[in-house]
């Protein structure tokens, strides 16, 4: 009987009701054979997933490890290859995840430049973009956060904000007024209401692309790179996911951490072997909800 129901469900195509009638018991019985027929192997489900997405364990492994609510993977490579297809499965996930009406911030870098530019044309109503972190200066315009805030909201007819600061200033005092302004606490007051935040994950300083831009405006002798395990959203990071104590920080202009914390959801966007340590530090500290990365960071994760 089970054997025949099988049959009838799986391979003829009828339905639950229509095998039913047609054997003379009820519906609830015909459930109770196919899921009997699975339990006792004389139905055995293939899901043939390994050329249309062959990473799916892998995200499941890593999800799994650190609590993540979703990951995505895309092959290993090098250089600018690699970034380019972290750029378009963010473009893919952000696609899938949007709502009209929603508020999405940015931060900066390389990787976050390749999700821009893989977006595809498309309208959400209502949909604001707003950066995370200054992106005023001379240094790498193209992957500065206003850079890339408008170029994602050109691709989503959205509204934008741009924030009118630099990324680094001359001092803490400096610091602390401008952050005071209006017209930089507005944006900032609206990002921290953000409902989803896309942010990169740096390495250690001489590995970020950014930071390596502006170091030099920091004196070295004040700079200690011990303890440092990486930056997200500029800020220096140390392996508690705390932010470190250091004339960076104390002059970068950025959203806090713990704002970005209170974000319903945070997509990281990052690979690279020098970046596993910062990467596995954002997500034990819950800094992270959603991980894309590629196949060999992922690994990496998992040792």
């Amino acid at each position: 009987m089970l054997v025949k129901v099988a049959n009838m469900y799986y391979e003829e195509g009828a339905t639950q009701s229509e095998i039913a009638k047609s054997i003379g018991v009820s519906r609830s019985l015909i459930s109770k054979y196919l899921a009997k027929a699975k339990e006792s192997g004389v139905v055995e489900i293939i899901i043939h997933d390994d050329e249309a997405h062959p990473y799916m364990a892998l995200e499941s492994k890593v999800e799994r490890r650190y609590d993540l609510r979703e990951v995505v993977c895309v092959s290993s490579g090098e250089g600018e290859s690699v970034k380019a297809r972290l750029g378009a499965a963010a473009s893919k996930y952000l696609l899938r995840i949007i709502k009209d009406g929603q508020t999405i911030g940015i931060s900066s870098g390389t990787t976050l430049n390749e999700v821009a530019k893989s977006l595809p044309s498309q309208h959400f109503s209502g949909l604001t973009i707003v950066p995370l972190v200054g992106g005023m200066g001379d240094e790498r315009v193209d992957i500065h956060s206003n850079s890339i805030v408008a170029k994602v909201a050109e691709s989503f007819h959205a509204d934008y904000k741009l924030l009118h600061a630099p990324v680094l200033v001359d001092s803490k005092e400096a610091k602390e007024v401008i952050v005071q302004q209006s017209f930089i606490k507005t944006i900032f007051d609206i990002a921290s209401k953000s409902d989803i935040a896309v942010v990169g994950i740096g390495g250690t300083p001489e590995h970020s692309t950014m930071v390596k831009s502006y170091l030099h405006q920091v004196k070295q002798k004040e700079f200690n790179y011990e303890g440092i395990v990486g930056d997200i959203c500029y800020n220096f990071i140390d392996r508690n996911g705390e932010a470190f104590s250091n004339p960076w920080n104390d002059k970068v202009i950025t959203m806090e951490l713990e704002n970005l914390k209170k974000i319903p959801l945070v997509i990281g966007v990052a690979s690279g072997k020098e970046k596993v340590e910062a990467i596995r530090t954002s997500l034990v500290a819950k800094l992270i909800d959603v991980l894309i990365t590629d196949e060999n960071t992922a690994k990496e994760l998992l040792d």
